[in-house]
């Protein structure tokens, strides 16, 4: 296969490309957006995609490399053996480039941690935070809950790798845990936590309705844990606090699906985001193959860098709300570029209370 010349893409500066490396998976979580099988991603497709890779990379960009799933770690070996072809390629600059994890975290252990530390790798673990959240939806096939074992892991990880982070993804049924999530992931000792909403769920005005209440108690335990000296990063917070300070979304920090970012499915199927690879099967979002040529109009039809919700351009907010993100549209509304209600209402609440934050920072 050849992709040169590069496609005529402005990155950015960034190029986002995830490996998924199988569709096999040992949990069995309710919500999961990936349709499980046994595939996994054969050597010849990974060399495949880490040349299409440095093909398309400018000097100057920053490789933002991922490795997804299924459950990654189930193919250890495999995931080593790739990381040996990417940082042995002549193009790899460790200067430009990030690698990373995705897991559930139940099959950790000390070998894979000793290794993801001594490779720079960083880990991100997925875990809806204390029991009464974490069992509701990730489970074993058999319905057996998995918040021991993963909190036990997240301690094992955290020795060797302080920075590893947490993605709690929160649901109707468990918004209100929303607070107690995120004191439980401080007192593990985690300071990099990501909140993100189920975007498949089926969302009511009587839970938007509890936004602000519950953001504004997720303010709270941020707050007092900056002014203990336990400072944490906390998605919800942070990220419209920096946009806030900037004046909003740049043109680089907006939807590149397809355009700079690409997940490639174990087939060697290319895919504009990883949270689109679904069955794998080649057909719903898909962009290509990996093996064959790929052609820079096969692009995601209706992805843009703003929605097309009439009521988004007039709305002062728009230019601070993810309105843009087309894999979180897709799932709410079966359109890229058209917001639901409940990521309007979402992205408001989580507006107003890092404004209320920075004003009681400011006043303290």
């Amino acid at each position: 296969m050849s992709n040169n010349p590069p496609f005529s893409f402005n990155f950015n500066g960034l190029l986002k490309c995830t490996f998924a490396l199988t569709m096999r998976c040992n949990l069995a979580c309710d919500y999961c957006y990936i349709d499980k099988s046994d595939s996994v991603m054969s050597l010849s497709t990974a060399e495949r995609i880490i040349q299409f890779i440095f093909d398309n990379a400018r000097p100057s960009d920053t490789l933002d490399i991922g490795f997804f799933g299924g459950e990654p770690l189930l193919e250890f070996g495999l995931l080593k053996r790739i990381v040996e072809l990417i940082m042995d390629h002549g193009s790899f600059n460790p200067e430009k480039a990030r690698l990373s994890v995705t897991s559930n975290g139940t099959i950790l252990n000390d070998e894979i941690v000793k290794y993801l530390s001594e490779k720079q790798i960083s880990l991100c673990v997925s875990c809806d935070g204390p029991p009464a959240a974490q069992d509701r939806f990730r489970h074993f096939p058999n319905g057996e809950g998995t918040s021991t074992i993963v909190e036990k892991n997240l301690k094992r990880a955290l020795e060797a790798m302080p920075f590893t982070s947490v993605n709690a993804v929160y649901s109707p049924e468990t918004l209100r845990f929303l607070p107690e999530t995120v004191s439980y992931f401080l007192s593990l000792g985690l300071r990099k936590i990501y909140l993100s909403p189920n975007i498949s769920a089926r969302w009511t005005q009587k839970e938007a309705a509890l936004l602000s209440s519950v953001y504004s108690a997720v303010a709270e335990q941020y707050i007092n844990a900056n002014n203990s000296g336990r400072s944490a990063f906390i998605s919800l917070i942070d990220s419209k606090i920096s946009l806030l300070t900037q004046g909003g979304y740049k043109p680089a920090e907006r939807c590149k699906m397809g355009k700079g970012e690409y997940a490639f499915g174990p087939s060697g199927n290319v895919y504009p985001c990883e949270r689109l690879i679904g069955f794998d099967d080649g057909k719903t979002h898909c962009l290509g193959n990996i093996h064959s040529e790929l052609s820079s109009n096969k692009m995601c039809q209706g992805v843009s860098s703003t929605s097309t919700n009439s009521e988004c351009a007039e709305c002062t907010l728009k230019d601070y709300c993810m309105n843009w993100c087309g894999c979180t549209n897709y799932y709410s509304t079966g359109r890229y570029s058209t917001v639901s209600a409940f990521t309007c209402s979402s992205e408001k609440a989580a507006i107003k209370t890092a404004l209320d934050v920075i004003q009681k920072t400011q006043e303290s």
